[in-house]
């Protein structure tokens, strides 16, 4: 018989109401925090839950506050936001689209390349969507392009900003994978782990970032071979000519950020929260050479970048006291214990966890999945021998494609708020649904040649 007054009730219980109100629509941040607040004084009213622990909260926070490394997210987010604002992201998509335009399926081609340099630039998923839903999507269907196809690489590129470095996902997971790293120490016994940093994420991303680039050209390849018909011949009138001087200022500006941000942190010469800051300081000059700037653009940068940045930390605040509470029910130890027990090992176990972080991101998103169940589930996975570092690239990639599948992927909901009304909401799904099968087969890949990830780490 079931005891429902008992602590592993009660951890049940907190998923259970956290699910619920995230389904209702309430704020994902007060709905961690206040599930957490309300299960735990049910439990303590019970005798079930020690309310003394939440003292640790305060600590917590402040920890949160004062971690150097978070002040990158802000600086990433900025930078972002800045090249959005200011018109370079619209610039570049639309000299892109002379470059690649002659070429039968150039307009795809030219969102996949911006979607890159955006994604390396910016790291914000929302920002590029839109941009290429607005701009490249109308003269994608005056063209004939076929609209599952246009509405699937746009939604998949815009997504590359999660896993293509500097991401602010790669940053937020480096510092919850050091935790997990010393949970997992302290459960197999090693006092002195190997520290998991941003640096270190950032180079173990960049070859699977790539890898899933080429696939996805490489897709977009094979279906203007097999299937012509989809992408329409380039008529006279669409064609523009541009020389390899006006080419190598369209891509010059964004390419030496890249350099410099990215760079700067794989050398070794800044750390993430300076390389970021050099990046905020860059998209600003950027911005200024172009002429695309103003005091009202920056302070509408600022202003959408503190919109942004607080959501983010709300949110990790909110999930700080959410896994405190389960850990004051004995969740981790039950996660621990269920993960250990699993028949077949640490690979079945590995496995299901992936599968069951592939089907929550149907209906929560990376934020929540994140903050919520990384650290609950990465703990156990590091003490049965997986190199942080590996797993997680593997959960980021994973997590990924939660901005894709639907009903909840935000990157369909970003097209699906600018796209024409004659799109149908089902061409959108159905076009994502062959870029969410090569990251699945991605990351098939990476379980099987693992030194695609770590090779680059170990060199640095």
């Amino acid at each position: 018989m079931i005891d429902f007054f008992s602590q592993e009730s009660f951890a049940f219980l907190l998923f259970l109401f956290l699910a619920i109100f995230l389904i209702t629509g309430y704020p994902v941040a007060l709905t961690l925090a206040g599930t957490a607040i309300f299960v735990g004084i049910l439990g303590y009213l019970l005798d079930l839950f020690p309310l003394v622990l939440l003292s640790v909260l305060p600590n917590r926070i402040f920890g949160i506050i004062t971690n150097e490394t978070l002040i990158a997210v802000p600086l990433f987010i900025f930078m972002g936001v800045m090249l959005e604002k200011s018109g370079i992201a619209n610039d570049l998509l639309e000299n892109m689209s002379k470059i690649w335009g002659q070429k039968r399926g150039g307009l795809v081609y030219s969102i996949l390349i911006v979607g890159v340099l955006m994604a390396a630039s910016t790291g914000i998923v929302g920002a590029t969507v839109v941009t290429m839903g607005i701009l490249s999507l109308p003269l994608m269907i005056k063209w004939k392009y076929n609209r599952k196809i246009s509405t699937g690489v746009i939604c998949a590129s815009g997504t590359l900003g999660q896993i293509i470095p500097p991401s602010i996902v790669l940053v937020l997971l480096a510092d919850i994978f050091q935790g997990a790293n010393e949970e997992a120490s302290a459960i197999s016994g090693n006092l002195a782990p190997d520290p998991v940093s941003s640096i270190d994420l950032f180079a173990g991303a960049i070859f699977p970032g790539l890898l899933l680039v080429s696939f996805y050209f490489i897709w977009i390849f094979i279906c203007s071979k097999l299937k012509p018909n989809i992408f329409p011949e380039v008529t006279k009138s669409q064609k523009t000519d541009l020389n390899i001087l006006q080419i190598a200022k369209i891509i010059s500006p964004p390419i030496l950020l890249i350099f410099i941000v990215l760079g700067s942190i794989l050398f070794g010469v800044a750390t993430p929260t300076e390389s970021a800051s050099l990046g905020a300081l860059g998209a600003i000059l950027i911005s200024l050479k172009k002429r695309n700037i103003n005091l009202h653009v920056i302070l509408n940068a600022s202003e959408e970048t503190v919109k942004i940045s607080s959501m983010v930390f709300f949110i990790l605040i909110g999930a700080s006291l959410f896994s405190l509470v389960f850990r004051g029910f004995g969740g981790d130890l039950m996660v621990e214990n269920f993960i250990s027990e699993i028949p077949g090992g640490a690979i079945i176990s590995f496995t299901i966890i992936m599968i069951i972080i592939f089907l929550l991101g149907f209906f929560l998103d990376f934020f929540q999945i994140v903050f919520v169940i990384v650290p609950i589930v990465g703990p156990s996975l590091i003490a049965m021998g997986y190199d942080p570092i590996w797993l997680a690239l593997m959960f980021a990639i994973n997590l990924q494609t939660s901005f894709l599948t639907p009903p909840f992927g935000f990157a369909l909901f970003y097209l699906r708020g600018v796209c024409p009304k004659e799109v149908k909401t089902s061409e959108i799904y159905e076009g994502v649904i062959p870029f969410i099968v090569i990251q699945i087969f991605l990351l098939l890949i990476l379980f099987n040649f693992p030194s695609i990830i770590t090779w680059l780490p170990n060199k640095l």
